[in-house]
Order: C-alpha cells, then sequence, then structure tokens
C-alpha cells in the first residue's frame, strides 16, 4: 500500500478568498480541513486588493431600496461579458447561474461567520447602462478588522496598507477630491474619525482586502481551529484511476505525502510574477502586476501535468499603471485618470480612450494600440489637477519620478511634448480638441463622462462635464503610463461546482479550483467592483461544499504514482 504521511479530508492550498472560503466551508460541515501556504505569509492577493466583493442580488440590496434578480444579471452578463457560445467553457450558463445564484447565499453566510458587510451604494457596474446593469449597490465591503486579535500571527500578515488605516475602497473616490469638494471633506473626516478611532481605543484596525482576508483567516483558523501551515508549498498532486486522493506538500521537515479523503482544492492565485509564462501565453517582455509577487502560476502547472484543461490564459485583470522605478514597483492608478484636468495620449501625442473607463477596458485599450508593457503612455495634468485632486502615485515618491523620467515637468505645453519625446504639432492639435469638448462637456471621440461608472471618479463640483476639464493652465506635469494588471485571468477550467476538468471537458474528481488559479466566469472583461473577489468566495464556497458531499476516497494502492 501507498504510504502516507498524514491524511486530511480537504487539503486546501492557498490562503486568499478562495481558498479560505473552501477551508470554512467544508469546516462547517464537519470535514478535517488542512490549509497549506507556499509563502510565509497568509492572505494571498486578497490582502493586497481592494477588498470589494461583487456579489449581485446579495440580501443588502434591497435594504438600500435597488431591486436586482438572477434574470437580470444574466442579461447582463450576456451583455458586457458576451454570451456563453462566444466566451467559451469558463464562462458557462451553468457556472454564471451557479455563481449568481450563490451569491446572495455566501453573503448571508460570511454574516452569520461574523463578517459585517458594508453595501457600496454608490459604486455603480462598470457598464451601468446596458441591459440588466446597475448604477450602484452591486459590491459590497467588509467592515475594518481589528488585527490586534490576532497577536503574533498577523506578522505574518500580507498587505498593501499597514493596520491602523481603516479604509473602505469606497472611501477612495471622496479621499481623491477631500480638499476640493464638500462629499470629499465629509468622506475624508470619517476616515480620519474612523482611524484615530481605532487608535485611541487600542485597535489595529485593517483596511481594504486586508480586512476580507484577515476576517477569513480568523474564521477558520481561530473559530473552527482549522490547521493553517506557512511555508508549505504544493509539489504536486496524487492521481489514481483518474481522481486527486492527495498532494504532496514541501516544509522544513522536507516532503509530505498527504491523503486528502474528500479532495484536493486549489486557491493558490494565478501567475502574475511568472515572466516565462507571461512572455509564453500574453506576449509580454516585461511584467509589470501588481498583483501578489509570490504568484507564479506553481498550482496552475502542476494540475496542467496531470491532464487539467485551461483558459483564458492569454489575459489578465488589465489596467494602466504609473511606471515602475528602481524604489517602487508599478503603481495602479483609477481614480487619477478620471479626474477633470487630464488626459492621456500615446507616444504619437495622440489620445486613444476613455480615460475614465473601467481600467481593464483601458488595458485593452492599450494592447489594441500596440503598446507593450515595452512601450508607454503619458498622463498629462493641468496645474489645477495637482492642486484640486490626491494623486496616489505622487504619495509613493515624486522625486524618484522626476529623477528616473517617469514623470516630466514644463512651464508650456510645447516644452513637456519636448520632455515626453511626443509629436509637437499631434500633441497640440490633441490638446486644442480635447479643451474644445471639456468647454462643450462632451467628448465627441471617447465619450469620456457618459455615464455613471465614468462620473463615480469624477468631480460632481465641476461642470459641464465632471470628467472633463481644459489641459491650459501651467506648470504641466505627464506621468509615465504602462500597462500593469491586478493578476492574471486565465488559469484550470473548471464547472458549476468548482471542480477541474481535463482537456477533454471531464472532470478530474477530487480536485477543485477557485479564484485566479481558474479561469474566469467573467470572461474577458470586468462586470463591476469586486469580480475577483465575489466569484472567489463563491466558487470557493461552492467547492467546500461539493467535497463535503462526495464519498471519502478509499486508501490509494500500490500503483498510485506521483509525477516529479
Amino acid at each position: 500500500m501507498t504510504q502516507w504521511d498524514e491524511e486530511v479530508d480537504l487539503l486546501v492550498v492557498g490562503t486568499g478568498a478562495a481558498a479560505m472560503s473552501a477551508a470554512i466551508a467544508a469546516a462547517d460541515e464537519g470535514l478535517e480541513v488542512l490549509v497549506v501556504e507556499g509563502s510565509d505569509k497568509w492572505g494571498g492577493s486578497t490582502a493586497m486588493s481592494g477588498g470589494g466583493c461583487w456579489l449581485p442580488t446579495h440580501p443588502g440590496m434591497k435594504d438600500i431600496g435597488v431591486p436586482d434578480s438572477e434574470g437580470d444579471v444574466l442579461t447582463y452578463l450576456d451583455a458586457c461579458v458576451g454570451t456563453p457560445e462566444e466566451v467559451g467553457p469558463a464562462s458557462s450558463l451553468e457556472r454564471r447561474r451557479a455563481f449568481v445564484r450563490t451569491s446572495p447565499v455566501v453573503h448571508r453566510w460570511l454574516e452569520d461567520h461574523g463578517l459585517v458587510w458594508q453595501t457600496a451604494k454608490e459604486y455603480p457596474d462598470y457598464y451601468p447602462t446596458l441591459p440588466g446593469g446597475r448604477a450602484g449597490g452591486r459590491t459590497v465591503e467588509p467592515a475594518p478588522f481589528n488585527a490586534k486579535r490576532f497577536g503574533d500571527w498577523y506578522d505574518h500578515a500580507r498587505y498593501s496598507m499597514p493596520p491602523g488605516l481603516p479604509l473602505f475602497a469606497g472611501d477612495t473616490y471622496l479621499l481623491a477630491r477631500s480638499w476640493s469638494t464638500f462629499s470629499g471633506m465629509v468622506g475624508g473626516a470619517r476616515f480620519v474619525f474612523r482611524a484615530v478611532g481605532g487608535a485611541v481605543t487600542g485597535r489595529r484596525l485593517t483596511g481594504l482586502g486586508a480586512s476580507l482576508a484577515a476576517r477569513l483567516m480568523w474564521i477558520a483558523k481561530v473559530e473552527q481551529g482549522v490547521d493553517v501551515r506557512l511555508s508549505t508549498p504544493l509539489t504536486d498532486l496524487v492521481i489514481e484511476d483518474g481522481a486527486c486522493v492527495g498532494a504532496v506538500v514541501a516544509g522544513p521537515d522536507g516532503e509530505r505525502r498527504i491523503r486528502a479523503r474528500r479532495g484536493v482544492h486549489l486557491g493558490a492565485g494565478g501567475f502574475d510574477h511568472n515572466a516565462e509564462w507571461r512572455k509564453e501565453y500574453q506576449g509580454l517582455d516585461v511584467e509589470a502586476s501588481s498583483g501578489n509577487p509570490e504568484n507564479l502560476g506553481t498550482a496552475i502547472a502542476i494540475a496542467m501535468r496531470h491532464g487539467a484543461g485551461v483558459a483564458l490564459m492569454d489575459d489578465a485583470w488589465w489596467g494602466p499603471s504609473v511606471a515602475p522605478t528602481s524604489k517602487s514597483g508599478p503603481i495602479f492608478i483609477v481614480s487619477e485618470r478620471s479626474m477633470p484636468f487630464s488626459m492621456v495620449v500615446d507616444q504619437e501625442g495622440s489620445r486613444y480612450v476613455d480615460e475614465s473607463t473601467s481600467y481593464v477596458d483601458f488595458g485593452h485599450a492599450m494592447i489594441e494600440r500596440g503598446l507593450e508593457r515595452t512601450n508607454h503612455s503619458w498622463m498629462v495634468l493641468d496645474v489645477r489637477h495637482r492642486r484640486r485632486y490626491l494623486n496616489n502615485a505622487f504619495l509613493m515618491g515624486a522625486k524618484t519620478f522626476y529623477e528616473e523620467g517617469v514623470a516630466v515637468k514644463a512651464d508650456t505645453l510645447e516644452e513637456l511634448a519636448d520632455k515626453m519625446g511626443v509629436d509637437k504639432d499631434t500633441f497640440k492639435a490633441t490638446v486644442q480638441r480635447f479643451n474644445a469638448f471639456a468647454r462643450d462637456g462632451v467628448d465627441r471621440d471617447f465619450h469620456r463622462g457618459h455615464d455613471a461608472y465614468d462620473n463615480y471618479y469624477g468631480d460632481p463640483g465641476h461642470g459641464p462635464n465632471p470628467n472633463l476639464g481644459e489641459i491650459a493652465h501651467g506648470p504641466f506635469v505627464a506621468i509615465k503610463i504602462v500597462l500593469g494588471d491586478l493578476g492574471t485571468k486565465g488559469g484550470l477550467l473548471t464547472d458549476e461546482h468548482a471542480r477541474v476538468l481535463d482537456t477533454a471537458g471531464r472532470v478530474i474528481e477530487g480536485l477543485y479550483a477557485a479564484g485566479n488559479t481558474s479561469a474566469s466566469v467573467c470572461g474577458r472583461t470586468y462586470p463591476g467592483a469586486g469580480s475577483t473577489l465575489g466569484p472567489a468566495l463563491v466558487f470557493g464556497y461552492l467547492a467546500g461544499k461539493h467535497a463535503a458531499s462526495r464519498e471519502a476516497s478509499p486508501a490509494a494502492g500500490a500503483d498510485a504514482t506521483v509525477r516529479a
């Protein structure tokens, strides 16, 4: 008989939303669950994210008076993602229905476990004017979590914003204009009071995705007693008679063979920082991802060696980013490019996109323009933009930007064009045309400011269009913009139960995947804020529940093989 070092019911790989959702769901059913994390930091990409979760039809929508239905969501997905036939099996009708029907279930389930949701009433879908779209309400965020409750365990947490700054993603659009509009000042004051309130009461309140990661870890590790092991990377799967019956993991004491009676769930992220794969699948010589640096696609590669199918490997959760410097990585930008008195031009000096559009559409526009990451665009700012609005990029080190040419500054547009290296005549004509649009309030080229999503990050006190302002007053600044992303979108093909499919479309029994380890149910677009985390929670939950419904696999025989 095959020798096993230990046995559990469900082995979960990763510690982000998809992994912890599966672990919690399985533990709810009485399963013995083991969670392994390859790095010495827990939380995955979830902990580095904005924390928003797109969970359409969730119960909180009724509380704010926004009606929703399964039919409307499916209609919206057809309109913005494309039909299942157009997108392929990653976004099959069965998977879409499973996501939509389970979203309110997961919302209530996590509430029952103590997670307090805040409904992002003002945050619209990314295509609110399409059939079935909503101008707000489908995205929810977790309340701040007191990291101090973890003690030393929080020293191993991954985060992009340290404890003590309990920020909601919904705060960011207000903070960006916190000294130029009344609503911005109110939003800024609320954030300050929240942060100060936490400090004076001795709490270390987390914000954004770190809150969600912390709450999920608390439920699993502390409340349910799930065993969570760090620095324990997956090295292989054990497959017998076409089914996954266990896995091999590494660790301080060497490799261990772990039998998983009900299955193995892969929630280990995408391949954000695997330069070889990004070149092979996406044709990119340089990666500028803001995703988890530990995401190398290892779990995907291991499953592929055992015959698993993949999809959407050429795509990512794209978006424009300020070019990296010697002192900082790429900086993903959202509100900065949407505020008035700004525009984006390519290396010829021409506009090519609605600057306020969703980041994934902006990224696709860069790709269609031929702007590989070795090339760049420029975000041009009038002095009023710098004076009125918060620019997160400059908080990361303006001096370095100027020293390394990531930002240039000039008193005149002609001088700025010289420093940017763009054609002066083209740039001058672009600015003149843009300024005419700004005065009229109508962008006749790219329709910037035409819907609720564009307006969300604009300035409501500026008219006639909250997203358009002339580029007319110096000194002017231009910031180098490259194609970035929040993580990769492609991965293992899965069904409506989050079961991994092989290259022929057959289920690999006992093997599950969710989150960025799997190909996205959202296809090649981004329906709304939290379209990564919402489906990650849902399909992790479905995986955990389905694993609990399986009969425990018999012990593997002597012919079980482990591929090196």
